[in-house]
C-alpha cells in the first residue's frame, strides 16, 4: 500500500523529512496539553544525493541517516517518511456507501486499473474514505492515491539500512497540512475553522497545503526555494557555495545585500505564493485564504511575513509551534526554537504516531 498507512494502534514513529539539503528528524510524545519533543536531529546531505525529491545516491543518504540514527534512542525502531506530492497521483472517486473496507479495497483495484497510466505491478495504491457524496447520499467520496513503487521503496530501503522500520510513507504536503495542529494557538481564536495556507520554503521546493476545518483540502509544489537565494549571493559577491551558505546563516553579507539580493528574492517568493493562492481560490471558489503560515529554512528571511501581509492583505506568520501546543525541556527549546520552522514536515510525520491508521 502507498503508506502501509493505517493501523488501529499506531506505534511511536520518528518523523523523517529527507530533503535535498539536509535530513530533519523529530520524535514526539503526547502530553495532556499537546506534544513534547523527545529528540530532534539534522544531518547534511551530500549535494546531488537528493534531486527533485528523488534519492539519486542511496549511499550518501544512508550516511546522513546513520548520523540521525546515532542520535536517536535505541528504543526508536519505527519511522514515518514522505514522498513528494508530484510523485503521487490522486483522484476522488465515488463508491457505494454500503461497502465494507475489504469490499471497497477489491473495488478500488478494479477502478485503479482504469485510472492509473502504469501497470498496477509498478504502483502502490492507497485510499481514504472522505465524506458522503453531495449529489448522491448512497455514495461516498473516496480519495484514491497511487505512487510508483520505486519512489516508496527507495525511502524504505535507506531507512532499513539504518535499522528503522518504515511504518508510514505519507505525502509531504499532507504531512505539512497535519502540522497545522501544532500552531492553531499561535493564530487568532477560531483559526481552526478558517482556511490556513501552510507554505514550507525548502532548499529547492516550496510546498503548499491549505487546511480548512482541520483537513488538508489543497496541495501544490513549486520548484522554487532558498537555493536560488544562495546562488544569487555567490554570483553577486563572487563567493563559493560554502562561503555563501555560511555568510547567509551568520548574517555576514555586505550592507547593501538587502537591495541587491534579498529584496529581489523576496519578490519572487511573494509571486510564487500569490500565484498558488490564486490557483487555490479558482479551484475552491473562495476569495482568499484567511491566514498564511511560513515554515522551512527560508521562512525566517528578514521581513518576509510582513511583506506578504502588506502585499496580499492576509495575516501571515512564521510558524513557531512552541507558541502553540509543542513543548520541550528548556535546554532543548532554547536550542531548537530559532530553527523549529524547518521541522514542520517532520512534525507532521511524527504526528502520525497519534492518529488512527490501518494496514
Amino acid at each position: 500500500m502507498l503508506s502501509k498507512l493505517w493501523k488501529r494502534q499506531a506505534p511511536q514513529m520518528v518523523g523523517i523529512d529527507i530533503g535535498s539539503h539536509e535530513i530533519k528528524a523529530i520524535l514526539l510524545s503526547k502530553t495532556a496539553d499537546g506534544y513534547k519533543i523527545q529528540n530532534y536531529l539534522t544531518a547534511p546531505v551530500r549535494k546531488g544525493a537528493v534531486v527533485d525529491h528523488e534519492i539519486r545516491d542511496a549511499e550518501a543518504v544512508q550516511e546522513s541517516l546513520e548520523q540521525i540514527r546515532r542520535g536517536l534512542p535505541k528504543s526508536a525502531k519505527f519511522a514515518a517518511v514522505a514522498v513528494s506530492g508530484s510523485a503521487v497521483m490522486t483522484k476522488v472517486i465515488y463508491m457505494d456507501a454500503s461497502l465494507n473496507e475489504e469490499e471497497m479495497e477489491a473495488q478500488i483495484e478494479i477502478e485503479a486499473d482504469n485510472l492509473i497510466p502504469y501497470s498496477l505491478d509498478e504502483v502502490s495504491i492507497d485510499f481514504e474514505t472522505l465524506n458522503q457524496n453531495a449529489s448522491d447520499p448512497t455514495k461516498v467520496d473516496v480519495l484514491l492515491s497511487a505512487c510508483r513503487t520505486e519512489n516508496i521503496d527507495s525511502r524504505i530501503d535507506v531507512l532499513d539500512m539504518v535499522e528503522l522500520d518504515t511504518k508510514v510513507v505519507d505525502v509531504e504536503a499532507y504531512a505539512l497540512g497535519r502540522s497545522a495542529e501544532l500552531i492553531y494557538a499561535q493564530l487568532p481564536d477560531g483559526a481552526k475553522e478558517s482556511s490556513i495556507a501552510m507554505v514550507d520554503v525548502g532548499a529547492n521546493m516550496t510546498t503548499f497545503a491549505v487546511v480548512e476545518n482541520g483537513e488538508t483540502s489543497f496541495i501544490r509544489e513549486q520548484a522554487f526555494g532558498g537555493e536560488l537565494y544562495t546562488q544569487s549571493i555567490l554570483s553577486f559577491y563572487g563567493m563559493t557555495y560554502d562561503e555563501a551558505e555560511s555568510a547567509k546563516l551568520a548574517g555576514e553579507l555586505p550592507r547593501n545585500y538587502m537591495f541587491e539580493v534579498l529584496s529581489p528574492f523576496q519578490t519572487q517568493l511573494l509571486q510564487q505564493i500569490k500565484r498558488t493562492i490564486q490557483i487555490y481560490c479558482t479551484s475552491s471558489g473562495k476569495e482568499k485564504v484567511d491566514y498564511i503560515v511560513l515554515s522551512g529554512g527560508t521562512a525566517t528571511l528578514e521581513g518576509m511575513a510582513g511583506l506578504i501581509t502588506s502585499e496580499l492583505g492576509v495575516h501571515t506568520i512564521v510558524a513557531d509551534p512552541f507558541q502553540g501546543c509543542l513543548h520541550a525541556e528548556d535546554s532543548v527549546k532554547n536550542d531548537v526554537q530559532p530553527h523549529i520552522g524547518k521541522y514542520m514536515v517532520a512534525c507532521g510525520l511524527a504526528l502520525r504516531s497519534y492518529a488512527q491508521w490501518r494496514t
